[in-house]
């Protein structure tokens, strides 16, 4: 059995199409070109909205099936872990905190150079994030991923 694991930087990918958009990721990285992407953005905290803005872009784009359990809820765990690093594990402040230009990446494909290891989904949230006082805000970065 060979302990050394190889994949291809998943979550780095999904950071940069989060940060910079698909096409500047994909140039910096191109060897993902095979993963399927699908950004968009999210102007609230609400955990609800959140998963709700992730969830229909990737349907609606074909990154999931809808009609797959397992798809649907591999994609939802991803968006928590994420989620959780955006707001540093404190899923609630969406009644507290204020967002601005939050901005999200999804993406779906074979990490591993096994293909035998599956198929993966990873999301990445970069925003801003901050008291209910406009100018205020700070950077903030959430990257969960999770086995499909």
């Amino acid at each position: 059995m060979n302990s050394e694991v190889q994949q291809k930087a998943f979550g780095k990918y999904a950071t940069l199409a989060a940060l910079l958009g698909q096409k500047a990721a994909l140039e910096l990285m191109p060897e993902h070109e095979e993963f399927k992407v699908v950004t968009g953005k999210v102007g609230s905290m609400d955990l609800k909205k959140v998963i709700s803005s992730v969830e229909t872009a990737a349907k609606r784009n074909e990154l999931i099936n809808p009609d797959i359990y397992r798809e649907t809820h591999a994609l939802y765990h991803a968006i928590i872990e994420a989620a959780e690093g955006v707001t540093r594990g404190k899923l609630s402040v969406g009644e507290v905190m204020r967002t601005v230009g939050l901005s999200f990446a999804a993406v779906r494909g074979y990490p591993y150079k096994d293909p035998n290891e599956g198929e993966w989904i990873a999301v990445c949230f970069y925003g801003t994030i901050g008291a209910p006082i406009k100018g205020k805000e700070h950077e903030t970065l959430g990257l969960g991923i999770n086995h499909i």
